[in-house]
């Protein structure tokens, strides 16, 4: 057994036969190590070692259980199997640190920070190494890497995972351009969201979001999305794209942000009362029903997946007052689907309902 595997095999302080885990900053040349998609493979001594990831991206929704798959062989077959050591973690993307998942040898693993509890190692089938996270989180969404070593070489494949949800644009209650890229962090997270990635951003531009303002994403660069090109927006001599103004100054710049929203595992829904209410009143009249005022995020994600459609303006949670159309009707504004918006009334007005959440 070679020392680098020997090293990887020392048992943790704090739990018995665990491998002892220290990063794995090692040097690898003589792995051939790639960082691609789809498999990566290694050569020594005439054995090669192949890890299999899958090339598309795979797409769930918040809360449910879902697999990362992963196996590796040698090629040719070894005549006696070796020892190996399996890493899972997630990349470093927008700012955000690289995070360890979890590593295993063998029947033994251990998972770390918020994924403690939430994850564990899939072997169902030979050599298979796939990683299963229970309960899916927003920030559970990017680049993950499954990393396959032994005493000769370490190999990795990289999956990609997303989450089912909406992309909409949310300005601070005093107006237009007003959040710098903190405190839009801090907006997105209160209507039960997150910062939109520009590939998210990217998708809900062909699906046909259109909207000239320009807002914060993940990666702190400000970008809008246009279908109809027009003068206010860039100008008629721009074709239509997702127009950037790119990286800007996390605490000076101000704008809007594009939150991302995943698909919901409760109910949104209009309170049915006879009177109008203000928004004080609306709160209390949900809790009062055995739910909570609705988030922006949660409207939204309600009218893209489950296709809440009313045409009653009701209160959210930030104090706006919306209303969701899945199906237009020239009583009901613009003649496309939409969440419509009525701004930020005066939270004493009494011409709006409310729309309550009632998680499952």
């Amino acid at each position: 057994m070679g020392p680098l595997l020997l090293v990887l095999l020392s048992p943790l302080p704090w739990v018995s036969g665990l491998p002892f885990y220290n990063g794995f900053y090692y040097s690898s040349s003589a792995s051939g190590r790639s960082l691609g998609n789809s498999h990566s493979e290694g050569i020594f001594s005439g054995v090669k070692l192949v890890v299999e990831t899958p090339e598309e991206t795979l797409f769930s929704h918040r809360g449910a259980n879902v697999t990362l798959p992963c196996r590796y062989h040698y090629e040719p077959a070894l005549v006696s199997p070796r020892p190996v050591l399996i890493k899972w973690w997630k990349l470093s993307e927008n700012g955000v640190p690289e995070q360890d998942v979890l590593v295993a040898i063998g029947l033994r693993h251990r998972s770390f920070g918020g994924y403690r509890g939430r994850v564990h190692l899939r072997q169902d089938g030979e050599r298979e190494v796939s990683l299963e996270i229970q309960d899916l989180r927003l920030e559970d969404c990017g680049r993950y890497r499954c990393e396959v070593i032994d005493e000769l070489e370490d190999e990795s494949g990289l999956v990609e995972l997303e989450l089912q949800g909406v992309v909409f644009p949310y300005q601070h209650p005093q107006g237009r351009y007003q959040l710098n890229f903190h405190q839009a962090q801090r907006a997105c997270e209160e209507q039960d969201a997150v910062v939109a990635s520009f590939e998210q951003l990217f998708r809900a531009w062909e699906e046909g979001l259109d909207w000239c303002n320009a807002g914060w994403l993940q990666d702190a660069s400000v970008q809008y999305p246009i279908v109809l090109a027009r003068r206010p927006c860039g100008g008629l001599g721009l074709a239509p794209g997702v127009r950037s103004y790119g990286p800007r100054d996390r605490r000076r710049h101000r704008y809007d942000v594009f939150c991302f929203a995943a698909a919901l595992r409760g109910r949104v829904y209009y309170l049915e009362r006879s009177e109008k209410l203000t928004l004080a009143e609306a709160r209390e009249a949900c809790r009062e029903d055995g739910a909570q005022i609705a988030k922006v995020g949660q409207l939204f994600a309600a009218w893209k997946f489950q296709g809440l459609d009313r045409c009653d303006a009701g209160w959210l949670a930030d104090g706006s007052a919306r209303y969701p159309v899945a199906h237009p009707r020239p009583s009901c504004g613009p003649l496309e689907p939409g969440v419509r918006s009525f701004g930020f009334p005066d939270p004493q007005s009494r011409k709006y309902g409310v729309y309550c959440y009632q998680p499952c």
